[in-house]
């Protein structure tokens, strides 16, 4: 079969009309950004996030995140405020919207950028401007009403990111960040640091192996044996060690691994905080990982990192970076690429097709193109 190699294509922002410019707007003092998503979805953001700090510096500016995601983001000092209501769990239905409209409102927000790619946050937003509290300017992924910036219809292949930075440019928000950006705390530092010296991992002379994903996307898994003999494969080169990287929902498949190669392995999988694994793998030598949040958060450092990808698109999942590639079989040998699928498949051709000697060659490549 053959394989296909992925680099960031990015969407022509010329192409993006400007609806409103908030800049040349002078009663802007307060700014609320909307942003659920997964682990994934939000590390995307963090790019288009900074170019917000960076074109309103004196506004304060407030984030509505979910619970699970509200401590990446608490001692962040650029915001004034970070504050989560939990839709999907136990505030489901009114109680958490009737929460939710007044945490809103009690903000008094000149602009709300909702980055959500779903109508949940949209019908927010309705109930808001129905109630006679509205936010003056309101800017959307998604065109229509209560939104008055909207990017045009992009093709369904746009890229996350890409969406993003058009959210921001028909709002007239000028985009430069290219990668997610994270300010990570003291106390994260501290506890990498410890980890790294604890397991004497000098820099670039281990690899970082992030094999899980969450357990409803378990498609997007490469498995364990490919993990296990691309690690021996590295390690023939004379990487001394490979860390693995993962949540409590991947101890078993970052346990296989481990266990197959012990003399070099170290399992890091639910012994991380997600902050601290930016700084593990800054100085890494490279990362190996399927498509899953971890590699998104670690696309927010300059490690070169290769993506395995099967039934999900890497035109639209890729992490963002210019030292990190996806690779993924071809659609005309594959038919069902792209099917995003979460029920148990017969084949799992997609994954099947990449074999650990061609994950290894693209790893080799890709840090002999980065070292140039």
């Amino acid at each position: 079969m053959k394989i296909l190699r992925y680099v960031d294509q990015r969407y022509p922002l010329s192409e993006v009309p400007q609806k409103i410019n908030l800049l040349v707007k002078k009663d802007i003092q307060r700014i609320l950004i909307i942003k659920w998503g997964a682990m994934g979805d939000i590390a995307n953001s963090m790019g288009v996030i900074e170019d917000i700090f960076r074109a309103f510096p004196h506004a304060a500016i407030d984030l509505n995140t979910m619970p699970a995601y509200e401590l990446m983001f608490a001692a962040d000092k650029r915001y004034q405020r970070v504050f989560s209501v939990d839709l999907r769990g136990k505030e489901r239905g009114w109680q958490g919207i009737k929460r939710w409209l007044k945490l809103v409102k009690q903000g008094r927000y000149d602009v709300v950028i909702d980055l959500q790619s779903n109508d949940r946050s949209r019908f927010m937003l309705i109930l808001m401007q129905l109630t006679g509290r509205g936010i003056r300017y309101r800017v959307g992924n998604n065109p229509g009403w209560p939104y008055n910036a909207t990017p045009p219809t992009l093709p369904v292949t746009t890229h996350g990111f890409d969406r993003f930075r058009a959210t921001l440019t028909s709002a007239g928000i000028p985009v430069f960040t290219e990668a997610p950006v994270l300010h990570i705390p003291s106390a994260n530092q501290q506890a990498a640091a410890h980890i790294l010296a604890e397991h004497h991992l000098q820099p670039k002379k281990y690899a970082v192996l992030v094999p899980g994903c969450h357990p409803a996307a378990h498609l997007k898994r490469w498995g364990a044996d490919n993990y296990a003999n691309l690690a021996a494969k590295l390690h023939a080169t004379g990487i001394e060690k490979i860390v693995i990287l993962g949540g409590p929902d991947e101890k078993d498949e970052c346990q296989q691994i481990a266990q197959k190669c012990k003399a070099y392995a170290i399992n890091l999988c639910g012994k991380t905080q997600i902050l601290d694994i930016p700084v593990i793998v800054e100085s890494a030598l490279c990362i190996i990982a399927n498509d899953t949040g971890i590699a998104h958060l670690t696309a927010s450092t300059t490690t070169p990192m290769l993506v395995i990808f099967g039934p999900t698109d890497p035109r639209r999942n890729k992490p963002v970076g210019s030292r990190i590639i996806a690779i993924q079989v071809d659609i005309a040998d594959v038919p069902c690429l792209n099917c995003y699928c979460k029920q148990p498949c017969s084949h799992h051709s997609c994954m099947k097709a990449i074999t650990p000697e061609y994950a290894f060659a693209q790893i080799q490549q890709l840090l002999q193109s980065d070292l140039l």
